[in-house]
């Protein structure tokens, strides 16, 4: 049943990654498509296709990998006849789309040439040379000026003449801008839609009123670290019970008042009993349905002082400072419970925040992860993780008995909201062939386009984006590399459930 569970744990995060993928790429897509551009394919996964279909001019499909997907739009790298289109070239014009209507003339011009010459060559053992220095001898091509051909005839080959105005390179900024931010944006919808339904709906785990242990002795802070290091918790005959273990307070009551003030929370309670050393107050609980009042003599014991957040304040030495307080004896147990929607947008933008802030350090850690690989040694629970560690991970929380279905729930929609908020911030590097990318070559052209007009220097055609191909494929290379490193340590030295949670 565990391994079963475990495979439908796996199953679910894969169809989670699914989800995200495809609504990222419907990010890209549907603004695509209402501006007018041609989109051939839209892709989730990359490699071998195991299942598509056409509809329109577009097919759909699913490819092997989940590593990413895509959307085909013809014109991701301009012709070239369109980048070297100058104001000379289309006088009064001061649109994108004069550029096109020109560009479309020169490549249709040059393709009638090139196939004249073939059709009025006469040696099939030389070749046509439509490539020439100005003296007439044949240049020869510059390092990856083939590839940038390539890359270039590749991206243009959907679009038939007269559908020029469908490229890519044909929006104008704003509506590229659109069309690139929007598989991001719709990662950030996810991951808020996401968080709102863990924080909002099912909460997060806080301690609540309801008792879980019992301590039966008051042993002074200093005295109890004592004890810890030497590996005993015992209690000893001259050690003080504790209030709650002498009047009887047992673990499943929910205590609901103390000196006749409602508890607000576990948190209010400690203040309560704190505030109350060396006093009997009546205490209210709730046991199997019916309430019931005790009175209580708090007793005063030296206990850790804490801070706002109730975390122990520790002296320069590392030993906790302690104060004289209240101390009635008990542990509160774990219950979700829904933050305030008020407090909801600062959580989303800390998280947020904290995505990107890791995505900056995110080299860093895979250059501790490497040396972690070759040499060994613990692997931080905190580090980066791949796409077959969060796989096992979620395959855990699915087959785990550490924690209830609903816990498993909010682990498991918490992990995907992180996924989507981390997909947001990566795609936005300003890197091709991310989204960042295509953005900031947009926001460059627009620059660009906009000084040259003010400068009185007329419309420029766009940017050679297949100028950026070397740049490109090194860094699609490191992400090669980033991917097979996480796989190796996501096999041999993994992360698990009990590092990220413990128990």
């Amino acid at each position: 049943m565990t391994v079963l569970l475990y495979i439908l744990g796996v199953i679910l995060f894969l169809a989670a990654i699914g989800l995200s993928i495809g609504l990222h790429e419907i990010g890209h897509l549907v603004p695509a498509k209402k501006f007018g551009v041609k989109v051939t394919d839209y892709m989730i996964g990359f490699g071998p296709t195991l299942v598509s279909f056409k509809r329109g001019e577009t097919r759909y499909g699913i490819k092997l990998l989940p590593l990413g997907g895509f959307i085909a739009m013809p014109g991701m790298y301009p012709p070239k006849e369109a980048t070297h289109t100058r104001a000379q070239d289309v006088p009064n014009e001061k649109t994108v789309q004069g550029i096109v209507r020109e560009a479309a003339k020169k490549r249709h011009a040059n393709q009638e040439l090139a196939h004249s010459q073939a059709q009025d060559h006469t040696d099939p053992q030389q070749p046509v040379v439509t490539d020439t220095r100005e003296d007439g001898t044949p240049r020869k091509g510059r390092l990856f000026e083939n590839t940038l051909a390539d890359a270039r005839d590749f991206s243009n080959r959907g679009i038939a003449p007269g559908e020029e105005h469908r490229t890519f390179y044909a929006l104008n900024l704003p509506k590229r801008l659109v069309v690139m931010f929007g598989g991001p944006f719709m990662n950030l919808l996810l991951g808020i839609a996401i968080l709102a339904l863990v924080l909002l709906g099912i909460g997060v785990p806080g301690p609540s009123t309801t008792v879980a242990t019992v301590v039966e002795c008051a042993v002074p802070a200093s005295e109890a670290q004592a004890r810890q290091a030497a590996g005993n918790d015992d209690c000893t005959p001259k050690d003080q019970l504790t209030p709650a273990w002498e009047t009887g307070i047992k673990p499943g009551d929910r205590i609901l008042e103390i000196g006749g003030t409602p508890v607000e929370s576990w948190d209010h309670m400690t203040e309560q009993i704190r505030a109350a050393a060396g006093t009997t107050v009546p205490i209210k609980l709730e046991r199997d349905g019916q309430v019931i009042t005790k009175d209580v003599p708090i007793i005063t014991s030296e206990r850790p002082k804490t801070d706002e957040d109730g975390a122990p304040i520790v002296n320069s030495d590392g030993t906790p400072e302690t104060e004289q307080a209240g101390f009635l004896g008990v542990s509160p147990t774990q219950e979700l419970n829904p933050i305030p929607v008020s407090e909801f947008p600062a959580t989303v933008w800390s998280s947020i925040t904290q995505t990107f802030s890791a995505l900056f350090h995110l080299p860093q850690r895979l250059v501790e992860i490497g040396q972690i690989a070759i040499s060994g040694g613990d692997r931080p629970a905190d580090g980066p993780i791949g796409v077959v560690g969060i796989g096992r991970v979620a395959g855990e929380i699915v087959s785990t008995d550490l924690f209830d279905v609903v816990d498993k729930v909010q682990l498991g929609l918490s992990l995907v909201a992180s996924l989507n908020f981390f997909l947001f911030a990566f795609n936005l590097v300003p890197l091709l062939p991310l989204d960042g990318g295509h953005i900031a070559v947009a926001l460059y052209e627009g620059a660009r386009r906009r000084i040259n007009l003010a400068r009185g220097r007329g419309i420029v055609g766009p940017f050679d984006t297949a100028r950026l191909l070397p740049l490109t494929y090194g860094v699609v290379g490191v992400m090669l590399v980033m991917t097979f490193l996480l796989l190796y340590v996501d096999l041999f030295n993994p992360i698990t459930l009990r590092d990220l949670f413990g128990g």
